[in-house]
């Protein structure tokens, strides 16, 4: 899942975090006519960098960007098309603005981006820590996007590898075959391609941006069943997940970390991670070694809520210290 608490930020512990969005500041000058406008009013506090932050893959993400003006904009491929959202908390009031084609879908689905489907007052916390997690960050909501391949991509490359590459590969393919968003933010934001833009990536550009074959393949195949895929948006999260995973090469972990995003699943916990397990180990039980099993175990007592306990865990930076080197970086682009 992006200001961070911890000082060795790993895949899961970015994600599990929380994206700092700067405050003040005035808006910037637009150069272009404004976009369509909606005004939402939630129903608690809403913090945008909590909120959003899961759907940043890295500081160089191309479809989103936190401003000076304490906004967070995002560029989507929508049903409607590509579409940039401008979001804002002024007050008590959640301010969308967009552009492009894809606006009208995006401003329709805006208190869903912000967690208004969310209801974060059905979390009982059983352990002291996870409470004082969830007292320090009142404006923690999950957000659902509605979009199933925009959450499912990334999820697919950041398999088994560091998150540096990871967020390397969608930024240089995004980059690439992409389109610039539309509105005052053109040629700094990207729309992630369309799936046939995908499907027809040669096989060297998969290489030289450091995706191996195995996960290339994995995106292939589920580009060809895209419209398949985003029919999932209307399931319950756990259809979703079984759907997803009848694409070869996309099992657990992947189909949890896109749900999680795409549906706002507050148990969708992730299973298979390489931190994940002995960092909620080690913060509920002083386990270290705590395998996916340990974990599940920990967290039965938040069924129905597991990936929400486990995002404040993940908050709360309660992290075992670090006995080994990190995973080595590869870049098979060089090969």
């Amino acid at each position: 899942m992006a200001g961070r608490f911890a000082p060795r930020p790993t895949r899961t512990t970015v994600r599990g975090g929380h994206v700092a969005v700067p405050g003040g500041g005035g808006v910037p000058r637009q150069t272009v006519a404004p976009g369509r406008v909606r005004t939402y009013v939630p129903e608690g506090p809403v913090d945008l960098g909590l909120v959003l932050g899961p759907l940043r893959r890295g500081a160089g993400d191309p479809t989103f960007r936190a401003a000076a003006d304490g906004s967070v904009w995002r560029a989507s491929l929508t049903p409607g098309g590509p579409g940039t959202l401008r979001v804002a908390v002024r007050g008590g009031e959640v301010c969308g603005e967009a552009w492009g084609p894809g606006a009208e879908w995006l401003l329709e689905r805006l208190p869903e981006l912000v967690g208004g489907a969310d209801d974060p007052s059905v979390f009982e916390p059983r352990h002291r820590l996870v409470a004082l997690a969830r007292h320090q960050r009142p404006g923690l909501r999950l957000t659902r996007t509605g979009l199933v391949l925009e959450s499912l991509i990334p999820s697919v490359l950041e398999q088994k590898v560091t998150t540096g590459e990871a967020y390397r590969a969608w930024r240089i393919l995004v980059r690439k075959y992409g389109e610039p968003a539309p509105g005052p933010v053109g040629g700094r934001m990207w729309v992630m391609p369309a799936a046939r833009t995908w499907a027809l990536i040669p096989s060297w550009e998969w290489h030289r941006a450091g995706v191996d074959n195995k996960r290339a393949s994995t995106i292939l195949r589920a580009v060809r069943v895209a419209a398949r895929l985003e029919e999932a948006v209307g399931m319950s999260a756990e259809a979703a997940q079984a759907r997803l995973e009848v694409v070869p090469g996309v099992g657990p972990w992947t189909s949890a970390e896109t749900v999680q995003r795409s549906h706002g699943a507050a148990d969708a916990v992730t299973v298979g991670d390489l931190h994940l397990p002995g960092i909620v180990g080690w913060a509920l039980a002083g386990d270290r070694d705590a395998d996916d099993s340990v974990m599940l175990e920990l967290l039965e007592p938040y069924a129905g809520q597991r990936h929400r306990a486990a995002r404040l865990i993940l908050l709360s930076g309660r992290t075992p210290p670090r006995r080994a080197p990190r995973m080595p970086k590869t870049d098979i682009g060089r090969l």
